[in-house]
């Protein structure tokens, strides 16, 4: 079932089933988790056993399960991802997060597409682009402010496309999908699930003259994403769907920022309420 335009939804990263279980406990209202393969983490798969644990379990609670399929496929790896969209299908998944686009081509299933953050939306026209491709939920770029959101949804249908944004977790120095510093560096493609994190390295940086300007610096790491103090400024310019990023985040992280977003939400929810 698609995201209701007057629905709130708290989106939660699983690195595994357990962790995607208790992110459900302490108030997700969906989880987002790798599946055998095609994800855009490749070190956080999960076999169709344990995809189904997790499942049973979020719809006992009435949340949904979102598997990631946001890798770029080649044309030999096509049939591949086919067969295990209609696995996670059949083992009740709720919707696939994608980025090729080649998907919308073959025997899928019919589940649920979301847009991943891979695909770099930034513009109405992008947006909107993917709602008419059949995408019912798109995650927007971090990078835009909320006049930038709210433009998104004005040119949006919020009864065929809900809007999705980042509100917790690590920043890219790139536009996501748009970064090739690990493939040039290492030929770990981050569109293929491998990135080796090199703007997390420290580096050191010299002026057009040779001088040493910054010495074993992070200057390519951002700051953590923290949204906590702008969730009603994004509900107000059409953000349905308030997701923490970390699938590589261990339990502790997972259930922490969940009931901190979770208690956030619901005061807003009953501030409105009663207003």
């Amino acid at each position: 079932m698609s995201l209701l335009p007057h629905q709130i939804e708290l989106l939660s990263p699983a690195r595994d089933a357990a962790i995607g279980i208790e992110a459900v406990n302490h108030g997700a209202d969906a989880v987002y988790i790798g599946g055998p393969a095609f994800g855009a983490r490749a070190g956080a798969g999960n076999d169709i056993r344990e995809l189904e644990r997790l499942i049973s379990h979020a719809h006992r609670f009435h949340s949904r399960v979102f598997i990631t399929l946001n890798t770029i496929l080649r044309d030999d790896e096509l049939e591949g991802a086919r067969q295990m969209a209609w696995q996670v299908y059949n083992a009740g998944a709720d919707a696939l997060i994608i980025q090729d686009m080649g998907l919308l081509e073959i025997d899928l299933p019919p589940i649920q597409l979301h847009a991943s953050t891979q695909t770099d939306i930034r513009t109405p026209e992008k947006a909107r682009f993917l709602q008419d491709a059949g995408l019912s939920q798109i995650v927007l770029a971090r990078e835009l402010t909320v006049p930038q959101i709210a433009a998104v949804r004005a040119a949006t249908d919020p009864q065929r496309c809900a809007i999705e944004f980042f509100i917790h977790g690590a920043l890219c120095v790139a536009y996501s999908g748009q970064c090739f510093i690990s493939h040039a560096q290492t030929g770990r493609s981050a569109n293929r699930g491998d990135c080796s994190q090199a703007c997390r390295l420290p580096y050191q940086v010299t002026d057009a003259q040779g001088r040493i300007v910054a010495h074993d610096k992070h200057v390519l790491s951002m700051k953590d994403n923290n949204q906590s103090d702008n969730l009603r400024a994004l509900i107000d310019a059409g953000v349905r769907s308030f997701k923490i990023e970390g699938r590589y985040k261990d339990m502790g992280y997972v259930k922490n920022i969940t009931a901190h977003y979770r208690k956030l939400l619901d005061e807003i929810l009953d501030e409105r309420e009663a207003s």
